[in-house]
């Protein structure tokens, strides 16, 4: 299953709002046919209930369960923020954007956990200087 593509990871020298950062995880979603443009309002109102801020400089929006219909495909999208996000007070550096097909989602969001729940990995993730270098630390999303 291959989620992630080198197309679908992006790397920005300065920040975003929170909202940017929704709708550019969105764009790349679309861009590959995961999800229709209405995602995003999905991923909107689960932040409205619950923030996707989770640790470690990483944010992991998705939609909520009402959203399935604007969900095509299983896909992610990462985007480094070099000059941060404010998410809800936190700082997010990393925000992947999931598209979960059935229970899909759940696989995913283990794979990124457990990428995210290094330190050491983390630094390795923040310190790739090109997307394509990101992307080949990321890849093994992909696996399984």
């Amino acid at each position: 299953m291959s989620v992630l593509t080198p197309a679908q990871v992006r790397i920005h020298p300065g920040g975003a709002t929170r909202d940017d950062a929704l709708q550019e995880a969105t764009d790349i979603l679309v861009s590959v046919g995961a999800v229709t443009p209405a995602y995003v309002d999905a991923m909107r109102a689960r932040e409205e209930t619950v923030s996707t801020f989770m640790g470690n400089g990483l944010a992991i929006p998705h939609g909520t369960n009402e959203a399935k219909d604007a969900i095509l495909a299983s896909a992610l999208s990462v985007v480094r923020y070099d000059g941060g996000v404010d998410w809800d007070g936190e700082r997010a550096t990393f925000v992947i954007g999931i598209a979960g097909v059935g229970d899909e989602h759940l696989e995913i969001l283990s794979r990124i956990a457990i990428l995210f729940s290094e330190e050491d990995d983390v630094a390795k993730l923040a310190a790739a200087q090109t997307p394509e270098e990101l992307y080949a630390l990321l890849a093994e999303v992909n696996e399984g």
